[in-house]
């Protein structure tokens, strides 16, 4: 069992970027709707061109941003796993975000 947890680990190990950046996205698509109402809330006085140019801002800017700076967060976080272990770390986080997504009914 050891092995085959040692090699699910060397097989995603090159990609521990791209892994990283697929939960920041992943969680972004999730709960982002969520950012969403709290922006609109927050936005709502205000008129259409500073709504729309706030709504603009967070999607485009404040979004990037979140996953540009996240993801190195969430790649360390993946080495601090004992190397047996962060291949089955990573495939459980990704069944735990499908149970988060599925329990917003986005699947």
């Amino acid at each position: 069992m050891h092995d085959v947890l040692f090699q699910l680990t060397q097989w995603l190990q090159p990609y521990y970027i791209e892994v990283a950046m697929t939960f920041v996205a992943t969680l972004l698509v999730v709960y982002g709707d969520v950012v969403n109402k709290h922006i609109k809330r927050m936005l709502s006085p205000y008129p259409f061109v500073v709504r729309t140019l706030g709504f603009v801002l967070v999607c485009a800017f404040g979004y990037g941003a979140f996953s540009l700076f996240v993801t190195p967060f969430f790649k360390q976080l993946i080495l601090m796993i004992p190397s047996v272990y962060q291949g089955i770390s990573i495939v459980s986080v990704f069944l735990l975000l499908g149970y988060m997504a599925e329990r917003r009914r986005y699947i």
